[in-house]
């Protein structure tokens, strides 16, 4: 009898260690480091926020403290892709609503943040970053002149803008105009009837707003002078930003790729339809950085027709009918020469 009293007793004993050590494992606080973040503000139409001229800025080496078990899943998420460290600084909760300079203490915004909060249980030790710089200029309302572009950032001739201004919120001693950007397709159609688009305006590079209200464009018809001319064999060329360059592969099967390049026609004078066919590429795809979202998946996305600044500008050249549409997969790249690949 004492022998298996002496047995359940060292068993108990046993039990209650293991217990202890899987505890200890699972909620002593354990450090992890996150490499990058990224700090962006919140959108009003109000203001406009950048950080040293820029929309948004990096933070590294964010450590973190947490249970371990809280921290290995945070270490899954941030690697499967499900947890991305970007924050949002929201200029009210900031009190950042005049124009001026300010410094952001970075430590205490990051624990104050709402995705830190989220994860629950982790506190921010220390980041490499100690203040940031923001800067924010308050806007206000102005009533804009419109001015029409085609896809190069050509200035187009238009017969008429319905209305010919639209309110925007710009800063108060800037002279910017409001801006419609015209695609193939619009021309088109505003030289049938009318094209219906909404302007935007660029308060930075890259800082583009739209407005909240459509404008009617109408241009005049078709030119005599310019004729109608098959094009054959057209070169395709590729735009991908440095986010995607040398990390995907633009893959085309060869059948919708033949189809894209074989034959398509254009209005355009003999001087232009030569210099159109002489340039290096007559087609191109411009690749957004939102396609990589989508890794492996067949989208869809407009050509783009790049005919020749000069003679868009003196309305000598221009498509006829609709842009032709490619279809695409953006493949992750591992190991390869060449980041463009056509065909299967």
């Amino acid at each position: 009898m004492m022998g298996t009293v002496k047995f359940g007793k060292i068993a108990l004993v046993i039990f209650l260690t293991i217990l202890i050590w899987v505890w200890t494992d699972l909620y002593l606080d354990e450090p992890l480091t996150v490499p990058r973040a990224t700090i962006n503000a919140s959108y009003n139409q109000e203001l406009l926020v950048s950080f040293s001229g820029r929309p948004e800025t990096v933070i590294t080496n964010i450590e973190l403290k947490g249970p371990a078990k809280k921290i290995s899943e945070v270490k899954r998420r941030l690697d499967d892709g499900s947890l991305v460290f970007d924050f949002t600084l929201n200029p009210e909760r900031e009190k950042m609503t005049s124009t001026g300079s300010r410094t952001l203490n970075v430590l205490d915004f990051l624990r104050r943040s709402d995705k830190i909060k989220e994860l629950g249980g982790l506190t921010v030790e220390d980041c490499k970053e100690e203040t940031i710089e923001i800067n924010v200029v308050k806007l206000v309302t102005k009533s804009l002149e419109i001015e029409c572009r085609d896809e190069n950032g050509s200035l187009l001739n238009v017969e008429s803008i319905v209305p010919d201004k639209v309110d925007m919120y710009v800063p108060e001693d800037s002279r910017l105009k409001a801006r419609v950007r015209l695609t193939s397709s619009n021309i088109n159609q505003a030289r049938l009837s009318e094209a219906v688009v909404t302007p935007y305006v660029e308060l930075a590079p890259g800082r583009e707003r739209p407005a909240s209200q459509t404008v009617r464009i109408k241009m005049s018809p078709e030119a005599d002078s310019l004729t109608e001319h098959l094009i054959e064999d057209a070169k395709l060329g590729f735009t991908l930003s440095k986010n995607l360059q040398g990390a995907f592969i633009v893959d085309i099967p060869n059948s919708k790729y033949n189809d894209l390049v074989s034959s398509f026609f254009i209005y355009a004078t003999l001087e232009a339809k030569n210099a159109y066919e002489n340039q290096e590429f007559q087609i191109y795809l411009i690749i957004p950085d939102s396609a990589a979202k989508r890794p492996n998946v067949e989208q869809r996305i407009d050509v783009v027709y790049f005919f020749p600044d000069e003679y868009v500008r003196r309305d000598e050249i221009r498509l006829k009918g609709e842009p032709k549409v490619a279809e695409f997969k953006l493949v992750p790249l591992r190991s390869a020469e060449n980041p463009i690949s056509v065909g299967n």
